[in-house]
């Protein structure tokens, strides 16, 4: 008993650590129960983190099973159990599982699942299937158990899969029956999860296992199975779970709260197996041998390879290349189809990554479709059908188009075929109308083939283009094709079965859900419904009917009849819409008698059930086509038509009138009986009033109405007619133009009709979408626009630019008048032909200028009746003709003759009608014609003008080009022209505004000045108001005299403001569009139109109008000047023009194909300058911006002109500051590609500078395939490139050595032979280089080369670097740097020191470097030493771990000489930001890469501390860190103290002191403004982050403590205004009620202590500190700051004898009644927030000390004991986390 007395006083953890099991057994006792009392969050259950282990683990049995209780405990309880997962679970795997008692091994089973509900899955899986590596069967056994328990209880989201099924096959194998017996019910649990996916992996097991497992598999249920367990993040998940259960039963639904399963693809399961070391070492040479056996050796092996389900990535260019061949060239169809299948198992095998060769593979496919030989086609089939899935049809559609003018008919048909198939893999989004409309185009044409298999495969592939992309889309496409072919493209489209079809019959019960909650029905999608048999409609109608309704309904009697199709009718209105087979139900009613029916109650009432099953029922087009010709049939039919009317209006509802009515027009005419055709035409009109004229194809119905009005019969052409009339009130006047060629009877008939609905407006819809919307007024609105904005586009309209022959044209401009009058005839005759025209003309316009001006009147009148016929037949399209044939017009006006005049007025009138104003204006041609001192011309164009200016409501800036002459029109001799110019003169005014006009009267003559300017005033009085033009604004008011006038010239405004405007998000958005297709992708060979309006659009709010005309201006001038306004502009609208960039990046890479030098060499000044400014302010170019910028930069750096190609190098030089090197490296090795060998040579320099400068790691994708690519172009014809491509190589044997030759691949004798010399001669240059420096006096030359990419600059400037770059062993030369300061130049390399920090870690141990010679093409980078401190300090962020430590050490040696720390002046943030970038790698990337040594990475963190409490002890250094800087920086150091990782690791602690250590320094030295307004920001952004740790926000509000307590001291050195503006923004974002519902209130207290400490050191002149602020209304900081002042000033006058009271105050807070006591004894100034809280009995310690501190605070006895006092009173350590 003695020795149980030592054990029982210990406490309860070293118990369970006990020598004695008893000791131990009692420990777990008492262990249990304490971890199922202490709360969660107790320091106590840190005692047990590291004995937790030996519970499980304990050699006593009995003390073990309690110990796995107590485990158990702990780990659902302890908030630091997840820390102990790996161990603990080692040790139940090894010493729990193997134990006999069941008891055990059940808690050691729950013990992983708990662990699994802690979020600790991974971890949990990985031990146990190390456990299945056991070699003890009970070990395994257990593992399999628990394993499958976890996947039935937790899901198949939280356990992993790939891993279990990777080991099922081998457990399969195993000896013991019990492990074989666990393995089969664990992949019965698999199966329920992914079922039919793990059949793959499994095939290969033995067949009497597979066999017993298809017979397990059978049995599971098919239901979807769902967790039942759930992880500590998923409880509310859970909850629902159970409610929904509670409510549903349990076999209640719950797919929307527990998600079933994900699909698994079968791919993803798979081990990917690496084939290309694999392949025979003579493949490449058997391949093309000459003996076609062994090309089929060849690809026998590579077919056995490819087989493989999964294949590793890899450079596979050279088998695709090899491959290709085969497809294309050999003439053995064997191995052409041996290819093909070798080409479709890789791009299988590769699937995404195979997308990089699907272009160059697919050209070659589809040429060898030439093939007729069926087992060819079906191998090139089946490889372009796997090649589609690795790629997108975006990316092919120029292939496909390419062949689709292929003259061979068996490639056009299979590119069909293979178009078919691919759209039936596409859905809308990835079928955009930029990829519709040329595919569809090539495909009409393949439709009118000779051959049959051509228009059959291209309608098949338009019927599933229709299908994909819905009829709406493709419609347009076939206007112009014939009915019959028409109708074969929709049929395909009802039966084509396409991907998202396959995606709806596996989800199941497709729209029952959207369909209640849809609020918005015109917006659904148009309901598709495949055509049923006979019987299935049979079968579907006899389950919702009445059997003796379907018995009667063909029964002889027609009462029976009459009987069944009432109540028919009774059970149609009453079904539940979701339940109607519209369909069946439609075809029941064609049974015989069907439509044919003699008793016309009978046929009323079908024609009724039609009407309630289309009203009721979801009726598709397929229904209705069933129904429709017996409707149509029935429509004159006296006593039934009125009911088929009434079902045809129901239809339409359902199915849009748009398709119903041209389906009825065409049924009515394709039948003789006329009464339907004039009955369906009057249904028709009605219809159109009802539904609105919106999507009606107007050009079909003009056909009709064409052949109606032709009919023999008149009620046919009455019905014809009052259908125009209803035409007409949505088409206007413009209806009339279809129907001029007909007889003048008719078209006076015509013209009755019209006028009878002229005045009245077309009536408001009630039926359709429209009405279903409710938006009857904005459908009107849009209809009346939309029909009048494209009424012109709906004519039919003929190029007659063949007809336009060259002889015609001739004669227009021969000698001989008659003759050309002959001419102008044959002219007017074909444009009265035609009717409308397209605007192609041909050189026909050119010659008409020339008639204007003909001696012979009689052919200019003719000419310009010509020109008003042409504006009439060619409409808006008139535009482009304006500046070749209007402005000539203008020139007629001054002719003597009034007859010409008015004619010539006429057609300008005509073409303004057409074209509007804005064209005419635009430019100097107006402004010359008034020059002209021609009388007449000048009061017809002043007249013209008076008419039409005044409806505008904006003009061009070139108006004012017209003010000159207009102020000599003003003084014209004669007075007509002077009184048009008076009138005309308020016009200008309105538009140009008066001080502009009076502003250009400065350059008339004084006497002529005083008259004008006497004008103006008169002509401001009488100023109109601005006309609301088109857009229905309302009317500007007229300005009051003596007040500024509203027309202030429109150029001088714009340029008055910014050119760039901050669009909030707009780049975003466009890379949204431009990646879900919605937009073009910047990406082209040379700009076209399309792109160019594109970027013309989406500039069009970035930048200002004035700027927006100048940058799309076809005069390069304007062009300059808008790069000159840029250039001004480029730092004061920095912000906007990066919010931009893009834009502006696209804009000048449409400056690179202009063929003027000018041009170019401004856009490169101004990129050079943008590129500089990005650099200086940090920005890096996004991937978008690159993309659409470099690939066209690479491109001018093969230009012809050396001064261009400088320039495009400097700015290549400069993209690596903003844009990382090693993704520059692809956009040169695709510019290696090109045709120009300068630019072929001038990327393979800048290649090897790149590998030169950055290593091997800036490759892309691999340094093997880049340096074979490379390599190729030693054989180059061009000698530069060979030079510059052995150089390139030669740069990468200085950088790997030897192993450049693996990395090259196989090379030709001659080229090896040239490479190898060449890495001679560079060893030689190398040796030369190591010589001993020269003497004193004597002058090192730096080598030069011609190709360099920046010019040589004398040594005594600085140079700025070709490339922002690291070199991978570069030095810091510290002699260097003191020579160049006093201007020397030669350079000694000293060896490196060994680096210190002090007592803070051991000594890091830095290798010596081997020095390189510098590449010449970077000779200017020892220009000076900011260059070098530049590229030193872009070497600390390096993801190379050695690298960054040798760039920190040399920062460091540099920080440590006093005599030479002045140099890192500048260069501080920088510093800092590639420091704190290299933290974050650390922590991110270095931490968890298990390949990278401990010991390294917290030698990394400890040059980085090092040195930066190096720099922050140099005190000019310290204060040059900016507030973004140091909010970074802090950051990031506070990430490294909550970093669990480096807490757990032994050299952490030290570590983390350091770490503290900094942050003090950096807290004392730096400025104290920037500090802390990056802690208050740093707070801001922790508080709004829902992802962030509260610890994190617990540091940064302990820094702002501590900060706080330095503001005695600092108060002088702040800018208080900063640092309000700052609280103003955070008290903005968290106004007092959003702090009090935070979890702490820590954040609030401390905002309320900085700001009454500022309070009280600063005073009452704190107010004057909120001068930042623009308004202080949006926070409560102003009013706070007043009423801390206001008691603060009011204490003052209390506080001279009142030091006993207060002593006594303080004695009596103590206690509730002894507050009260003081609130009554003493004076309320004194008991300020002293009242307990109503409703409370207790108060806590805490708000008495609160009390306490606002007390100290108003009675000044707060002094410098602050801190003190915040530890003990508000209890808030100001320490950090290792203190």
């Amino acid at each position: 008993m003695g020795d149980d007395s030592d054990w029982m006083k210990l406490p309860v953890d070293q118990k369970c650590e006990h020598k004695v099991w008893k000791a131990r057994l009692n420990g777990y006792e008492e262990a249990l129960k304490l971890f199922q009392r202490i709360d969660d969050t107790s320091p106590e259950w840190a005692k047990y983190q590291g004995i937790i282990k030996k519970f499980v683990t304990d050699s006593n049995s009995v003390a073990q099973l309690k110990g796995l209780e107590a485990v158990l405990a702990y780990v659902e309880n302890a908030h630091v159990a997840s820390r102990t997962v790996g161990e603990v679970l080692s040790g139940v795997v090894c010493k729990v599982f193997n134990q006999p008692k069941a008891r055990a091994k059940e808690l050691a089973s729950d013990i992983c699942l708990m662990y699994i509900e802690i979020e600790k899955a991974d971890i949990v899986q990985e031990e146990l299937i190390k456990g299945l590596e056991n070699k003890n069967p009970k070990v395994v056994v257990a593992c399999v158990e628990t394993i499958r328990r976890a996947l039935c209880e937790f899901g198949s989201k939280t356990v992993t899969l790939k891993p279990i099924i990777k080991v099922l096959p081998k457990l399969f194998e195993s000896r013991e029956k019990a492990v074989r017996h666990e393995a089969k019910l664990l992949a019965v649990e698999v199966y329920r999860w992914i079922r039919d996916s793990l059949r793959p992996p499994l095939q290969n097991i033995n067949s009497v296992q597979l066999k017993e497992l298809e017979e397990e598999w059978v049995k599971v249920p098919s239901s979807a199975p769902r967790q039942s367990r759930f992880l500590r993040s998923q409880q509310d998940l859970r909850t629902k779970f159970e409610e929904q259960q509670a409510v549903a039963g349990s076999d209640g639904d719950c797919e929307d709260v527990a998600d079933s399963a994900p699909q698994v693809d079968p791919y993803e399961l798979q081990d990917p197996v690496e084939i290309l070391s694999k392949l025979p070492k003579d493949f490449y040479v058997k391949i093309e041998a000459k003996k076609w056996q062994e090309r089929k050796e060849a690809l026998e092996a590579l077919a056995m390879l490819a087989k493989h389900p999964k294949l590793d990535n890899g450079d596979y260019g050279d088998v695709v290349r090899a491959l290709k061949r085969v497809i294309g060239k050999d003439t053995n169809v064997i191995l052409v189809s041996l290819a093909a299948k070798c080409l479709a198992g890789l791009a299988f095998g590769l699937r995404k990554n195979f997308g990089t060769y699907a272009g160059n593979v697919v050209p070659t496919i589809l040429d060898k479709f030439k093939e007729k030989k069926p087992a060819v086609v079906q191998s090139l089939q089946e490889a372009i059908d796997a090649v589609f899935l690795t790629t997108t049809l975006q990316n092919l559609s120029e292939d496909m188009l390419a062949v689709m003018d292929n003259k061979n008919p068996s490639i056009k048909q299979q590119a069909s075929l293979f178009l078919t198939r691919s759209i039936c893999l596409s859905t809308p989004s990835t079928l955009p109308k930029s990829l519709l409309k040329p595919l569809c185009a090539a495909l009409l044409k393949q439709v009118n083939d000779p051959a049959p298999e051509v228009r059959d495969a291209a309608i098949m592939a338009l019927g599933t283009a229709m299908k994909v992309a819905g009829e709406k889309a493709v419609n347009p496409f076939l206007a112009d094709l014939d009915k019959l072919k028409v109708d074969k493209v929709r049929c395909v489209c009802v039966y084509m079965r396409t991907v998202e079809d396959v995606g709806v019959a596996k989800k199941g019960k497709p729209g029952a859900e959207g369909g209640a909650k849809s609020k918005k029905p015109a917006e659904t999608k148009e309901i598709v419904e495949t055509e049923l048999s006979v019987e299935v409609c049979d079968e579907l109608a006899a389950a919702v009917l009445p059997a003796s309704c379907v018995k009667m309904l063909d029964s002889s009697n027609w009462k029976e009849r009459l009987a069944s199709m009432e109540e028919f009718y009774q059970v149609a209105e009453q079904m539940d819409i979701g339940a109607m087979p519209c369909q069946a139900l439609v075809r029941m009613l064609a049974k015989k008698p069907g439509w044919k029916e003699t008793n016309f109650q009978v046929l009323q009432l079908k024609l009724q059930v039609v009407a309630v099953v289309a009203q009721r029922g979801r009726f598709s087009k397929t229904s209705a086509s069933v129904v429709l010709d017996a409707l149509v049939e029935k429509m004159g039919d006296v006593k039934c038509g009125g009911k088929a009317k009434d079902a045809l209006t129901a239809i339409g509802e359902a199915c849009s009138l748009s398709w119903i009515a041209e389906q009825v027009v065409s049924l009515a005419f394709a039948q003789k009986n006329p009464k339907n055709q004039a009955e369906t035409l009057n249904w028709l009109a009605n219809a159109m009033k009802e539904f609105g004229f919106t999507g009606i194809n107007v050009k079909a119905f003009i056909n009709h109405v064409k052949t109606a009005l032709g009919a023999s019969n008149p009620a046919i052409r009455a019905a014809a007619i009052s259908l125009l009339g209803v035409m007409y009130l949505y088409m206007g006047a413009s209806l009339r133009m279809f129907f001029e060629d007909e007889k003048a009877a008719l078209l006076a008939q015509i013209d009755a009709e019209f006028e009878k609905m002229q005045g009245q407006t077309p009536p408001a819809p009630t039926r359709g979408a429209i009405k279903r919307t409710g938006g009857q007024e904005e459908g009107e609105e849009a209809k009346e626009e939309g029909v009048a904005g494209d009424i012109m586009d709906l004519l039919p309209r003929t190029d007659i630019s063949d007809k336009i022959t060259e002889d015609m044209v001739s004669k227009v401009g021969d000698k001989n008048w008659t003759i050309r009058k002959e001419g102008l005839n044959e002219v007017a005759a074909v444009l009265s032909e035609a009717k409308f025209i397209k605007p192609s003309l041909g050189d026909l316009p050119i010659t008409l200028k020339g008639r204007l001006s003909d001696s012979n009147k009689i052919l200019v009148q003719q000419t310009l009746s010509i020109m008003q016929q042409m504006a009439t037949a060619m409409g808006p399209a008139l535009k482009q003709h304006v500046k070749t044939l209007g402005i000539p017009v203008i020139t007629v006006l001054g002719d003597i003759k009034n007859t010409v005049r008015a004619a010539a007025m006429a057609t300008l009138n005509s073409w303004v009608e057409q074209t509007g104003m804005k064209e005419w204006l635009e430019g100097e041609e107006l402004s010359e014609e008034l020059k002209r001192e021609n009388p007449f011309l000048r009061q017809e164009v002043l007249g013209w003008l008076a008419v039409h200016l005044p409806t505008m409501r904006s003009v061009p800036s070139d108006l004012m080009l017209c003010v000159p002459p207009l102020f000599g029109c003003l003084e014209d001799r004669n007075v007509d022209v002077r009184k048009r110019a008076q009138d005309v003169l308020p016009v200008f005014m309105m538009h140009l505004g008066f001080d502009k006009m009076n502003k250009a009267t400065g350059k008339l003559k004084p006497a002529s000045k005083d008259q004008v300017v006497a004008m103006l005033d008169k002509a401001r009085d009488v100023m109109p108001a601005k006309s609301a033009g088109p857009a229905k604004a309302a009317p500007t008011k007229p300005a009051a005299a003596g007040k500024k006038p509203l027309g202030k010239g429109k150029e001088e405004e714009d340029k008055s403001g910014p050119i760039f405007t901050m669009v909030p998000n707009g780049k975003d958005l466009r890379v949204k569009d431009e990646k879900s297709l919605k937009t073009l992708k910047w990406n082209f060979g040379s700009p076209r139109d399309e792109y160019v309006e594109q970027l013309k659009v989406q500039m069009a709010p970035c930048v200002a109008k004035w700027l927006q005309e100048e940058l799309f201006h076809h005069d390069f001038q304007h062009h300059i000047k808008a790069i000159n306004s840029m250039i001004e502009c480029l730092e004061e609208e920095h912000e906007a023009m990066v919010a931009c960039l893009d834009l502006v990046l696209k804009w000048y890479t449409l400056r690179f194909f202009d063929t003027n030098t000018s041009v170019l060499m401004k856009a490169l000044e101004y990129l050079k300058l943008l590129f500089l400014s990005l650099s200086k302010h940090n920005y890096h170019l996004s991937e978008q911006e690159a993309n659409s910028f470099i690939p066209y930069l690479v491109l001018k750096v093969g230009e012809s002109k050396d001064v261009v190609r400088k320039d495009v190098r400097a700015i290549m030089g400069m993209l690596c500051k903003v844009y990382p090197a090693s993704r520059m490296f692809p956009f040169l090795m695709e510019g290696t590609k090109s045709k120009n060998s300068k630019q072929r040579a001038e990327c393979l320099e800048e290649l090897g500078c790149l590998i030169g400068f950055y290593g091997m790691s800036v490759c892309q994708p691999t340094a093997a395939k880049s340096l074979k690519e490379i390599a190729v172009h030693i054989g180059d014809r061009d000698t530069s490139v060979r030079n510059t491509a052995l150089n390139t190589v030669v740069t990468v044997y200085n950088v790997c050595g030897e192993q450049v030759y693996k990395l090259i691949g196989h090379l030709s004798e001659k080229d090896m032979s040239m490479l190898e010399e060449r890495i001679k001669r560079s060893a030689k240059k190398t040796l030369a280089s190591t010589a001993p420096t020269p003497k004193q006096g004597e002058e090192k030359a730096l080598p030069t080369h011609p190709n360099a990419s920046l010019p040589q600059k004398p040594s005594n400037r600085q140079a700025e670097p070709s490339h922002v770059c690291s070199v991978g062993e570069f030095h810091l030369d510290l002699d260097l740097l003191e020579q160049l300061e006093s201007d020397q130049t030669s350079v000694v390399l000293p060896d490196l020191v060994k680096h210190k920090l002090g007592d803070l870690l051991d000594p890091v141990i830095i290798p010596e470097p081997k020095l390189r010679p510098v590449p010449t093409h970077f000779d200017e980078l020892h220009a000076g030493p900011s260059s070098t401190i530049n590229l030193v300090i872009s070497q600390v962020a390096s993801g190379d771990i050695n690298t960054s430590m040798k760039a920190l050490a040399q920062i460091d040696e540099v920080l440590r000489q006093e005599s030479i720390a002045e140099v890192m002046v500048g260069h501080t943030d920088q510093f800092l930001i590639a420091t704190s970038l290299q933290l974050r790698l650390a922590h991110s990337t270095h931490m968890a890469d298990t390949r990278l040594p401990r010991e390294d990475i917290f030698k990394l963190y400890s040059c980085a501390i090092g040195n930066m409490l190096t720099l922050f002890g140099v005190a000019r250094l310290a204060r040059e860190a900016s507030m973004g800087v140091l909010k970074d920086l802090v950051q990031g150091l506070v990430t490294v103290l909550l970093d669990p990782r480096i807490e757990e690791s032994q050299e952490g602690q030290q570590l983390i002191r350091s770490v503290n250590m900094l942050l003090r320094r950096l807290f004392e030295t730096s400025d104290q403004t920037n500090i802390l307004s990056a802690l208050l920001v740093l707070l801001q952004d922790s508080l709004l982050s829902s992802a962030g740790s509260p610890k994190f926000s617990e540091l940064i509000m302990k820094c702002l403590w501590r900060m706080i307590k330095f503001l005695p001291d600092t108060i002088s050195s702040l800018t208080l205004d900063k640092i309000l503006l700052d609280v103003h923004n955070f008290m903005k974002l968290f106004p007092k009620d959003r702090l009090r519902k935070l979890k702490t209130d820590m954040p609030h207290r401390t905002l309320q202590t900085l700001l009454h400490t500022l309070c009280r050191l600063a005073g009452p002149t704190i107010l004057d500190h909120l001068s930042l602020i623009e308004d202080k209304t949006e926070s409560e900081l102003e009013a706070h700051l007043k009423r801390v002042v206001n008691l603060f000033t009011g204490s003052l006058s209390l506080m001279t004898d009142d030091a006993e009271v207060l002593g006594e105050i303080f004695k009596k807070i103590s206690s509730k009644e002894n507050s009260k006591e003081v609130r009554f004894r003493f004076p309320c100034n004194y008991c300020v927030g002293l009242e307990p809280t109503p409703g409370r009995d207790e108060l806590r310690p805490s708000v008495y000390q609160e009390r306490l501190k606002i007390l100290r605070q108003l009675h000044g006895l707060e002094n410098n004991n602050k801190v003190q006092y915040l530890q003990e009173g508000m209890q808030i350590p100001v320490n950090f986390a290792a203190d």
